[in-house]
């Protein structure tokens, strides 16, 4: 059985000595958003706390301010008005990678710490940022750049340092987890499903990162380098679309014991690792079908500890604003105890791959005629792969007929090339839609 993590590691910082420390913390915060909004209503309420917000850092302040922060807040629309005080910690939680990086590379290089929730610019340059932190003594946290309010990133980096994690996969994307759920749930198509998330805020009026698989790329960048010390290019990473899914495919799914989700996964076999985001099948009785709405849920698998479950919201102001001041308080920890050691090193550039050998589901709508299904069983023969069932949903229109063929296992790279021949055939409607089977 896998274990459950805890409701807050220790890295969050609920401990009761921190607010006697007579040592006070300055902090900065950069953005002042859904999350930085959240971060400092934290930070003036938890009296109890080693830390003091001096300055608010965004663009349009006289419109920004309010009056429930302290007076002697600073508000200033000049980053260089932060570099130029005594705060200690930087806190950005503006997003975007430019000039965010700058900013945060300044910040470091001017001996200030950093707390990020940005997974972009950690995905793309954590590596050199972790470096320049270590370089000028100073600490770079980003817990909050992953699943939100979920300790992910201490959950991995501090409770289970004592393993060898070799896989992790789970459900790092609330919106698509949100779509998947309502086309499942209330038989909508995938269109209807994607308004409907974008009427509630779930969903942004350009939700490419989310329905696309770039935002969940991003952060499974991130847990490859914490969880399995892998450096890799976010962009190398195989990310494909939930956009061709249907209600009639969770009824095929259902069939088969299982349902669909957004599924991030990395594997480190040797010198190679296996990672990508996709659509996928997972069994009914895993705990990823049971996670719903906009959740989030991560398993991470090691050689000693076998599997540990981390699950719960991932998304929104105050989940999100936990998991940053939960960094603020390591770093003010760690700055007590003399210990700026920024992250832990990367030790591997392993050979990347979304080969992954599992079954696999093929989705067809073809305009139905005789001969369709031993069309497509010769080419498959032609590639020594095996069928292993077929469904049909009775009563579809000819011209658009769904059908089912799922497979034995086989590796992903081995039936895209059975398909490239298979969506050439003149009876194919659109393109099979493949899915592997978890």
């Amino acid at each position: 059985m896998p274990r459950i993590s805890p409701i807050r590691s220790s890295k969050g910082g609920r401990r009761e000595g921190d607010g006697e420390e007579s040592k006070t913390w300055k902090v900065a915060l950069v953005g002042f958003g859904t999350v930085g909004s959240s971060v400092a209503k934290i930070l003036v309420e938890r009296q109890n706390t080693c830390l003091r917000l001096t300055h608010v850092c965004n663009r349009n302040v006289a419109r920004k301010k309010v009056d429930w922060l302290p007076a002697d807040v600073v508000w200033t629309e000049n980053f260089d008005d932060v570099l130029a005080s005594e705060t200690e910690i930087v806190v950005e939680v503006m997003g975007g990678l430019q000039p965010t990086e700058d900013w945060v590379r300044r910040a470091l290089m001017a001996g200030k710490s950093v707390v990020t929730a940005n997974k972009q610019l950690i995905a793309h340059c954590g590596s050199e940022l972790i470096g320049l932190a270590r370089q000028r003594n100073q600490q770079i946290e980003f817990g909050a750049s992953v699943a939100g309010g979920v300790p992910v990133i201490s959950g991995l980096q501090e409770g289970l340092a004592g393993d060898e994690l070799f896989k992790i996969y789970g459900i790092l994307n609330g919106t698509c987890n949100y779509i998947l759920s309502q086309i499942e749930t209330n038989g909508v198509p995938f269109a209807t499903a994607l308004r409907e998330a974008q009427k509630l805020g779930f969903a942004e009026a350009d939700p490419t990162d989310d329905i696309d698989g770039l935002d969940a790329r991003a952060k499974l960048t991130i847990l490859a380098r914490v969880a399995l010390h892998c450096n890799v290019a976010a962009s190398s990473i195989v990310a494909r679309t939930i956009s061709a899914i249907d209600a009639i495919d969770f009824e095929y799914a259902n069939q088969l014991g299982c349902t669909i989700r957004q599924i991030s996964q990395a594997e480190l076999k040797d010198d190679q690792l296996f990672a990508a985001v996709q659509p996928a099948l997972v069994q009914l009785n895993s705990p990823l079908a049971r996670v719903e709405g906009s959740q989030n849920l991560l398993m991470a698998t090691g050689v000693y500890g076998g599997e540990t479950v981390f699950g719960g919201h991932g998304a929104g102001g105050h989940p999100t604003a936990v998991a940053v001041v939960s960094d603020i308080l390591a770093i003010a920890r760690a700055k007590r105890e003399g210990n700026s050691q920024a992250g832990k090193p990367v030790e591997r550039s392993p050979h990347l791959t979304a080969d992954f050998t599992t079954k696999h589901y093929l989705r067809f709508i073809v305009r139905d005629r005789p001969g369709i299904i031993a069309a497509l069983a010769t080419i498959l023969d032609k590639h020594g792969i095996n069928i292993d069932s077929v469904l049909q949903k009775p009563g579809c229109p000819k011209t658009h007929l769904p059908f089912l063929i799922t497979l034995e296992d086989y590796s992903a790279s081995l039936v895209e090339q059975a398909l490239h021949e298979i969506n050439a055939l003149d009876f194919m409607v659109q393109p099979c839609l493949h899915m592997p089977i978890l």
